[in-house]
């Protein structure tokens, strides 16, 4: 906040970095315990769902979406992405949370118990931070040569501006399959191009027949055990079975996973561990809480690298978790106030 040409402390309670689901999930909850808090956003609440694909349809039912004990109703057995925006739209003015968008958090330093928060537009000090950043927003980087290039693309929107050209997609999963739908409808020459040996189980169970369908009558070109080791201004580059090919091509679309922030997540002093598993950040399973006092994770980015364990689903119960243990904390400091005054 600048008043008079100054910067201006803002003091709150709780600090939620992150306005996805899963962090006004944790906003909802610490709001009806009359803590005081403040979403912080760099886009506007559930960038991530708004940066999906126009007509992107969600894995589960309605109810498994919602939040806040708002309903979510639609005539569909699975709602789309603009009906989510409408949504969750909806549940952050029923339940008038504070949410400052298109605000980036530039740097948190915790200082004698306090976190400050400096944003593209202000500092704040709060005794709680919860982060909720999701991982949508980085993607996973292609280690090939020409990744660089401007024709390549880690995230789909639309399929138009596509039509009669000759598209690859790198990856076998959901989002390259939901892209290669959307590409072979509008008129795009679509190949596939998977590293795995067969489809894999993730693949949304209603999508997967029409995607075979196409293939086996040639419409979209499915290469299973494909590497990827080129791309050129006009071409791509691929190994299959020891042997080397190369296809026409005038874009590329490497979906190919994403993962949480960990640079910010470390700037912070929160861990992270890496096993078998993949890589995660540090925190106690029970409360949420990371090795930084005070400082909670809620969310997919729980999951680390693992995007198939926490969804919107599971991860909105974190907010709830979350907020007892910062009542817990409160009660615990109340208690001790009270032993030092008598």
């Amino acid at each position: 906040m600048v008043k008079g040409g100054l910067t201006v402390m803002e003091t709150v309670e709780s600090i939620i970095i992150g306005g996805g689901p899963c962090g006004l999930s944790a906003a909802i909850e610490q709001k009806k315990k009359g803590i005081d808090t403040l979403v912080i956003e760099k886009g506007n609440v559930v960038e991530a769902i708004y940066n999906y694909p126009t007509h992107q349809t969600f894995f589960s039912s309605s109810d498994k979406l919602s939040i806040g004990d708002i309903p979510f109703i639609v005539e569909e057995s699975k709602p789309r992405r603009n009906q989510a925006l409408v949504y969750y739209r909806e549940v952050v003015k029923h339940h008038q949370l504070r949410v400052n968008p298109f605000e980036e958090v530039l740097k948190v330093n915790k200082v004698d118990n306090r976190f400050t928060i400096t944003t593209t537009k202000g500092v704040y000090q709060s005794r709680f931070l919860t982060v909720a950043t999701g991982y949508y927003g980085q993607h996973n980087n292609l280690e090939v040569e020409g990744a660089e290039l401007s024709k390549v693309s880690h995230y789909f929107k639309e399929a138009h501006p596509f039509f009669n050209q000759d598209v690859a997609i790198i990856g076998g999963k959901n989002s390259a399959v939901d892209a290669a739908l959307e590409l072979e409808k509008a008129g795009a020459n679509v190949t596939v191009l998977y590293r795995g040996d067969h489809y894999p189980k993730a693949i949304k169970p209603w999508i997967l027949p029409n995607f075979e369908s196409l293939v086996r009558h040639e419409k979209i070109d499915m290469h299973f055990n494909a590497n990827v080791t080129r791309i050129t201004e006009d071409s791509v580059v691929y190994e299959q079975d020891s042997e080397t090919h190369e296809i026409p091509n005038d874009h590329v679309f490497a979906m190919i996973g994403y993962h949480p922030d960990y640079d910010f997540l470390q700037s912070i002093g929160i861990d992270i561990h890496t096993n078998e598993y993949g890589t995660a950040p540090v925190y106690n399973r029970e409360t949420f809480e990371t090795n930084v006092e005070n400082c909670f994770i809620a969310g997919v980015i729980a999951a680390g690298n693992d995007a198939n364990t926490i969804f919107i689903e599971n991860g909105k119960y974190h907010g709830g978790i979350i907020t007892q243990s910062i009542l817990a904390k409160n009660k615990r400091r109340s208690n001790h106030n009270f032993l030092l005054i008598n």
